[in-house]
C-alpha cells in the first residue's frame, strides 16, 4: 500500500493574506487585477507539485469603519474567479483551480454552465467552492432588500448542489459518438432534461454543454459551523477550515468526518484542509523579524478595522491597544463560525487589543507558524499525522515572495520525509487529490436507467 500523502492547496489573497501586505516590497502591489502576477504565482504553485490554487470571492465591496482605515486596506479590486482560471488553464497542465461561487447571489445554470467549460478549458482542472455569502452588505447588488438568513441560504445551497449536479450530468459519458461516416453526432437517447421544481428552483435543462471530465467539477466547501459542516458532510469533496490547535482540529476532523456515513460516504471521500499561513525564514530569528516587519507595516486604524466584525456597535478608536478587550461576547446568532475561532483565541491567551488584531491581521484568524522549513513542516506532520488534516491549503503572507519560499524550502523537506508528492500523479484535479470520478446518475455502469 502506498502512502498516505499530504494534500495542499495554496490560497492566493492578491498581495497576500497579511492585511498589510500589500506594503510589503516582497508583494506585487497591483496583483488584483495584474494577469502577470497570477500567472507567476500559478507557475510557481505547479512547480511545488500543489494539488490546487484557490481563490476566495465575495460579490461586492465589503468594508466596515471609517474611511481612514478603508482608504488604506488593498482588497477592493480583483478579478472574478473562474474568468482569471479559465485563462490560468492554459499556461498550466497540471494544477487545479478552486473558484468560488455563491449558491445565494448565483444563479445555478449559469454556474453549472461555467464551471463545466472551466473543467474543459482546463482538461479537468476545476473546482467549485460552494458558499452562501456571509456578508450582508450585497445584497442591493442584486435587487434584493435584505441578506437572506443562515437557516434559508444553507437550505439553498443543498439544493442548489443537486440542481448544479444534475445539470452536469445532462449528457451521459459516451452519448456523443461525433462519427463522420454515419453522420451520428450524438445519442439523444443519453441526453436526459432535469425538469427540477424544488423551494427555491425551477430549472428544465438539460445543459448545452456535454458532461464535464471529471464528472463533476470538485466541490470544495469552506466554513465550520453546524450548517457549513452538515454541507459538507452532504456534498464536498474537501473543506477549507480554520483552527489554531491540534486539539480543535483533531476534535472537527473527527466530527466532519463522522457525519459522512449517514449520506452513504466514506471518511476518504472528504479532505479536511485546515488554513496555514507560513512565516519562513532559514533561522528562527530570521523567520520572527519577517513576522516583526510585516506587523510594523499595519496601520492602527486597519488593525482596529480588523475587529469591527467582532464589535460592531463599538467605538474602537476610544479603547487602550495594549489592554485586553473591555468584554469579549458571545458571537451573535447567525454569525460565521470564525467569531467563534477569533473570541475564543482572545479568552484563551488572553490578548491585548494590539495582539489580537496583530493576530487577525497576519490571516483572518487561520493558523499562523513562524519559523524554519523544519519548524513549519514538524508541524504539519505533527497535524496531519494525529488526525487533524488530510493536508493544507497554504496561505502565503506575501505575495509573491512567501509562496516561493514556501515551493524552494518547505517543499523539499516535506518530501524528505515522505509526506509529499515528487511528481503528479494524474491528469485531472481529482486523480490528483485522490477522489473517484462520480457515476452519473441516468446511468449505472454505462446502461440507461429506466
Amino acid at each position: 500500500m502506498s502512502q498516505r500523502k499530504l494534500r495542499l492547496g495554496a490560497f492566493i489573497m492578491a498581495t497576500g493574506h497579511h492585511v498589510a501586505a500589500w506594503r510589503h516590497p516582497g508583494s506585487q502591489v497591483d496583483s488584483g487585477v495584474n494577469i502577470d502576477h497570477y500567472i507567476e504565482v500559478a507557475k510557481t504553485a505547479e512547480r511545488g507539485l500543489f494539488d490546487q490554487v484557490f481563490v476566495a470571492d465575495t460579490p461586492g465591496v465589503g468594508f466596515h469603519g471609517d474611511e481612514e482605515a478603508f482608504s488604506r486596506q488593498g482588497r477592493v479590486s480583483y478579478f472574478e474567479p473562474v474568468t482569471l482560471w479559465a485563462a490560468l488553464s492554459a499556461v498550466t497542465r497540471h494544477i487545479g483551480f478552486v473558484a468560488t461561487a455563491s449558491t445565494t447571489y448565483e444563479d445555478p445554470f449559469l454556474l453549472a454552465r461555467k464551471f463545466a467549460s472551466l473543467d474543459h478549458l482546463s482538461k479537468g482542472r476545476a473546482a467549485w467552492n460552494v458558499v452562501t455569502t456571509s456578508a450582508d452588505n450585497v445584497h442591493g447588488n442584486f435587487g434584493l432588500d435584505r441578506h437572506p438568513d443562515p437557516a434559508s441560504r444553507y437550505e439553498q445551497a443543498h439544493e442548489f448542489i443537486d440542481v448544479a449536479k444534475g445539470l452536469w450530468d445532462s449528457f451521459e459519458d459516451d452519448a456523443f459518438q461525433r462519427d463522420p461516416v454515419s453522420g451520428k453526432y450524438f445519442d439523444p437517447a443519453k441526453l436526459h432534461a432535469l425538469s427540477h421544481s424544488g423551494k427555491y428552483f425551477k430549472v428544465a435543462g438539460p445543459l448545452n454543454l456535454e458532461r464535464p471530465p471529471q464528472g463533476y467539477p470538485v466541490i470544495v466547501q469552506a466554513g465550520s459551523s453546524e450548517p457549513g459542516r452538515e454541507l459538507a458532510a452532504a456534498s464536498a469533496e474537501a473543506i477549507f477550515t480554520a483552527w489554531t490547535s491540534l486539539a480543535e482540529a483533531q476534535a472537527f476532523y473527527r466530527d466532519v468526518k463522522g457525519r459522512l456515513a449517514k449520506y452513504g460516504r466514506r471518511p476518504e471521500q472528504l479532505l479536511v484542509l485546515p488554513g496555514i499561513s507560513p512565516v519562513i525564514g532559514r533561522t528562527q530569528e530570521e523567520a520572527e523579524a519577517k513576522w516583526a516587519k510585516l506587523q510594523s507595516l499595519i496601520h492602527p486604524s486597519v488593525g482596529l478595522n480588523t475587529l469591527h466584525t467582532f464589535w460592531p456597535d463599538e467605538d474602537l478608536s476610544t479603547w487602550d491597544l495594549d489592554a485586553p478587550p473591555p468584554y469579549i461576547p458571545e458571537p451573535p446568532p447567525g454569525r460565521n463560525s470564525r467569531a467563534h475561532v477569533v473570541l475564543e483565541l482572545a479568552r484563551r491567551d488572553r490578548l491585548t487589543v494590539r495582539q489580537l488584531y496583530e493576530y487577525l491581521a497576519g490571516a483572518r484568524g487561520h493558523w499562523v507558524v513562524v519559523g524554519t522549513p523544519q519548524t513549519i513542516a514538524d508541524r504539519m506532520q505533527e497535524w496531519f499525522e494525529n488526525g487533524a488534516a488530510d493536508g493544507f491549503n497554504v496561505m502565503p503572507p506575501v505575495l509573491p515572495e512567501s509562496l516561493e519560499e514556501f515551493v524552494d524550502l518547505v517543499i523539499p523537506e516535506l518530501q524528505r520525509r515522505g509526506l509529499f508528492r515528487t511528481a503528479y500523479e494524474g491528469r485531472t484535479l481529482r486523480e490528483n487529490l485522490g477522489l473517484e470520478r462520480p457515476v452519473n446518475q441516468f446511468s449505472v455502469k454505462g446502461r440507461k436507467v429506466a
